[in-house]
């Protein structure tokens, strides 16, 4: 069983996200986190294998979330998701080693971060 954690501070934009995933990997449990300290409580509380995080969050933005995960779970796939494409925010994604997702988040641009994710699960698992 594989769960994704969505992190938003918008309920709507959570919505969106959970629609596209379930759209491409409908056996995924979804959970949510409205932001950044949330998510390190479910984080920790274990059981979290994926996570999509927004970057505009009040209090910690999801790169700065993005980059303390990265360091505590350096296996866990991670992406990203925000309108907001500065070539800095692009590229400290990039080195945190995380998939940079275009808002709105549709199947189409979730896909290739989802696919490679459950891979690199499955083959965690073997």
């Amino acid at each position: 069983m594989t769960t994704l954690l969505i992190v938003d501070d918008s309920k709507l934009a959570r919505i969106v996200v959970g629609k596209a995933v379930a759209g491409l990997q409908p056996d995924w449990t979804r959970v949510e986190a409205a932001n950044a300290d949330d998510a390190i409580t479910q984080i920790e509380a274990g059981g979290v294998d994926v996570a999509i995080l927004d970057y505009n969050m009040p209090g910690r933005n999801g790169l700065d979330l993005a980059e303390e995960l990265r360091a505590a779970y350096p296996d866990m796939p991670i992406a990203l998701a925000t309108a907001n494409v500065q070539d800095e925010i692009i590229a400290r994604a990039r080195d945190a080693g995380v998939t940079f997702i275009a808002k709105p988040v549709t199947e189409d641009g979730a896909r290739g971060f989802l696919s490679g994710a459950a891979l690199k699960l499955r083959s965690s698992r073997l």
